[in-house]
């Protein structure tokens, strides 16, 4: 990581632009189904902006703009079909799939919001519903209408794409779903606009009650304005040439007369092996509650923070999650550079007391979880028989924590090669007589080991039977591994059998080769 950490610069430039008051950042997103990882990469650049502003003494807020006054565009995989009877209808009007009185947008955002909790994110949620029923855009709706020829030619302008003859800057309520028609007049005593009908004839609805919505791409600026945003995280989609960033922030200027607003373009983040984005519609990807559940949260934000939003991020559900939980844990350890120390501030800070990753390695923690039957306590006395014992009376809390996040991992991403658990009865009917001699005689060596042997001495003492046992080296270890946990593989041998409790051990292998 780079002496300068990526977030300075886009603090900087912040406090340049806005050198007095409030800061506002602002989040964004459509509720338009389930809310998946790449989703969380905006909510935690945010807070991270957040946090670093208040580490200098500003004061920042954090806004999450919730959509769900869009139309209801498509429906997601796990919809059911019935639901096209809504296509065009608002989100915040669309009734929830669970039958509950909530909304289909209350539904789905309420994910996020469990999620931000779990993960120390301090938000304010803002529902658009709320915000055009109750008038709070009626200044920006006025002067969208106001210098709509300066918004047609803005558009054009920076898209570089000629709109039709027939473009409005805003959508009118027909009924309950929300539409595009062409603009006729408005007044602004009674607050009313009168559009063009389907049918040819005109239309009357009420802007300050939520019954006119202005078109996405100058809501967005809209909000800039009224709120007012200070800084806002665009995907990579959006912050395009030309796209609905630069048309967004160039409205914000020709039409809103203001400027000032930093943008914070990111890259998706892909599941490891997919070069496509996640997708909510398409039910892609892994859903923002599941990893708050199997991964730890500061190694979440970890995962997001260390590289800048710039960079595409790839998540391993397998492979990837144990090098990236013992990356972490090597951050804790290690001794930090400058910019190391702001990262693992910027992860562990805001969980205060909720920090669970340990200096234990991840894939140590799996194994002593399994062999000791996934019972914590035990776990811990089983890491107390390992080169690990002195971190486990100053970490055990932790510990006990972490290994709710590994069983979860377990039960939900981890491939079956890693995991195992102890036989309660071994199957000696496939065993040769040289496998069973083994066995027995391997028991009596393990019968007089010294009491603190480690897993050297183990390894020694297996591998010592290569020339007497008639055996093939494999044979050793594989025999083990199916008298114990009934697979032809497991852990590293040694070291799993001097995790094992000893009279249990020793009791096994006289079993297996009576």
């Amino acid at each position: 990581m780079a002496d300068n950490y990526w977030l300075n610069s886009i603090v900087d430039e912040i406090e340049q632009r806005h050198p007095d008051g409030e800061v506002l950042v602002e989040s964004g997103a459509s509720p338009s189904g389930i809310y998946h990882f790449g989703h969380l990469r905006e909510v935690i650049t945010c807070d991270a902006i957040l946090l670093e502003l208040r580490r200098r003494g500003r004061q920042a807020r954090h806004v999450h703009f919730v959509d769900d006054l869009d139309a209801l565009r498509k429906i997601p995989v796990n919809i059911p079909d019935e639901y096209e009877k809504y296509l065009g209808i608002p989100l915040c009007d669309v009734p929830a799939p669970d039958g509950s009185d909530r909304s289909y947008a209350d539904y789905f955002v309420q994910d996020l919001i469990d999620t931000c909790k779990v993960l120390g994110i301090e938000v304010e949620f803002i529902r658009s519903h709320e915000k055009y029923r109750t008038g709070f855009f009626v200044p920006a709706i006025e002067r969208a209408i106001e210098r709509a020829d300066q918004v047609r030619k803005t558009l054009e302008e920076v898209s570089g794409h000629k709109l039709d003859e027939n473009w409005s800057p805003i959508q009118v309520l027909e009924g309950e779903y929300l539409k595009s028609r062409k603009f006729v007049a408005i007044d602004t005593n009674s607050k009313t606009i009168q559009f063009e009908e389907r049918e040819g004839g005109t239309g009357t609805v009420a802007y300050d009650k939520g019954e006119v919505k202005l078109d996405w791409r100058i809501d967005w600026p809209a909000r800039w304005w009224l709120l007012p945003v200070h800084a806002e995280p665009a995907g990579r989609d959006h912050s395009t040439r030309g796209g609905s960033f630069d048309t967004g922030l160039a409205i914000l200027k020709d039409v809103f007369d203001t400027e000032g607003l930093v943008a914070v373009p990111y890259d998706f983040v892909n599941l490891a092996g997919d070069p496509k984005k996640m997708s909510a519609s398409r039910g892609t990807g892994i859903q923002a509650k599941e990893i708050a559940k199997v991964l730890p949260p500061e190694v979440v934000r970890f995962f997001m923070l260390r590289y800048p939003p710039s960079k595409r991020l790839y998540f391993d559900q397998v492979d990837g999650m144990t090098r990236l939980v013992d990356e972490f844990a090597e951050l804790i350890s290690k001794e930090r550079s400058e910019a190391e120390q702001q990262l693992l501030s910027l992860c562990t800070q805001p969980l205060g007391d909720k920090v669970v990753v340990s200096p234990v390695p991840f894939s140590h923690l799996v194994e002593s979880y399994q062999a000791a039957l996934k019972d914590p306590e035990a776990t811990l006395n089983v890491l107390r028989r390992t080169e690990y014992k002195d971190d486990i009376d100053a970490n055990q809390e932790i510990i006990k924590h972490e290994l709710e996040f590994i069983d979860a991992w377990l039960e939900h991403w981890a491939p079956e090669d890693v995991k195992f658990s102890l036989q309660d009865t071994v199957d000696v009917s496939s065993l040769s007589s040289a496998q069973k001699s083994y066995l027995a005689e391997l028991a009596s060596k393990v019968e007089s080991a010294p009491k603190e042997a480690d897993g050297e001495w183990f390894h020694k003492a297996i591998y010592d039977f290569k020339d007497s046992s008639g055996l093939e080296p494999k044979q050793l270890f594989t025999t083990l591994y199916q008298v114990i946990l009934g697979k032809d593989s497991g852990p590293r041998a040694g070291w799993f059998l001097s995790m094992l409790d000893r009279d249990w051990l020793i009791k096994r292998l006289r079993e297996a080769g009576s």
